[in-house]
């Protein structure tokens, strides 16, 4: 196993590995991938130190086949995380726990998570549910995901809230505005979803790439045109900032994510176990400040 550097999840929440599973991609969210693929990349996971799992009700067939991964022992050494994507009323939660737990077969998840901020249904009786659900030893902590300083506020009210899960990456930068210095002061752990944002931080694309009907990117405005060439262009020229580094596109985007302190751990998806070596390369890469300030020009051009 590899040893990947851990960080508090949260001030006093438990010690994560700064690369966690991100299994949208396993689901079928970015096309389709072969049940006993998806399997053995879970557990390749695991083995090689990325051991925070994490998952969604809306993931398509993701928690029954992380379900099936974690079985042979596999379940022990990981932490699992999912989340609430769809009904957040207090019925809605508690239904789609007992759902996640059955298709994850767990008894339990160390994290449970609001897939958003919902304004249909006030975030105080959603908490105040999740909190019972804790009570009962079916969830050890409790997150959110894509929730703003205001919609923190309001939650932190209720409970206590160990991360937020939000979007980040050298292309989409919005969580730097207040997110950021919100939850380092309030002690909110940062779980980074999209680091290589979708795809276009990878150094696979060309401006001709298409996606397939099955792929969710093919109706993304970012994949498609002008706006896409100009992903890629700014794209290339990140890449020779890794050149320089003998690292790839891939390693430098992870690791940029990483440089802040306040984020706890990057989710990074992967269809194959061939993908995750590079992503373990990755947790070591350190940055310097003129590597930084490379990047920044590049970014602002």
């Amino acid at each position: 196993m590899s040893s990947i550097e851990h960080r508090r999840l949260g001030r006093g929440g438990p010690r994560v590995p700064v690369l966690g599973f991100g299994a949208w991609p396993i689901g079928g969210g970015l096309g389709a991938v072969d049940r006993g693929t998806a399997i053995a990349t879970v557990r390749a996971a695991i083995d090689s130190g990325i051991t925070l799992i994490d998952t969604a009700e809306g993931y398509r067939t993701s928690e029954a086949l992380i379900g099936e991964a974690l079985k042979g022992g596999y379940r022990e050494r990981c932490f699992v995380a999912t989340k609430a994507s769809f009904d957040f009323t207090p019925r809605g939660l508690r239904a789609a726990l007992e759902n996640s737990l059955r298709a994850l077969n767990v008894d339990f998840v160390d994290l449970y998570q609001l897939h958003n901020f919902d304004p249909g249904v006030p975030v105080e009786q959603s908490l105040a549910e999740l909190q019972k659900l804790k009570d009962e030893g079916k969830i050890r902590l409790i997150g959110v995901s894509n929730f703003l300083p205001d919609h923190l506020e309001r939650a932190l009210k209720v409970c206590a809230v160990s991360s937020n899960q939000v979007r980040y990456s050298m292309f989409f930068r919005e969580i730097e505005q207040a997110t950021v210095d919100f939850c380092e002061r309030h002690g909110i752990g940062i779980l980074v979803h999209s680091p290589l944002a979708k795809g276009l931080l990878t150094g696979r694309y060309t401006p001709e790439s298409r996606f397939p009907a099955d792929d969710e990117r093919a109706g993304f405005p970012d994949f498609t045109g002008p706006r896409f060439a100009r992903h890629l262009a700014r794209a290339g020229r990140l890449s020779q900032v890794a050149r320089d580094k003998g690292i790839s596109l891939v390693q430098l985007a992870i690791a940029w994510t990483l440089r802040l302190p306040a984020v706890s751990c990057t989710l990074v998806g992967a269809k194959n176990a061939h993908q995750l070596s590079e992503h373990v390369g990755a947790a070591a890469v350190r940055l310097t400040a003129p590597e930084l300030e490379r990047i920044e020009a590049i970014l602002r051009e």
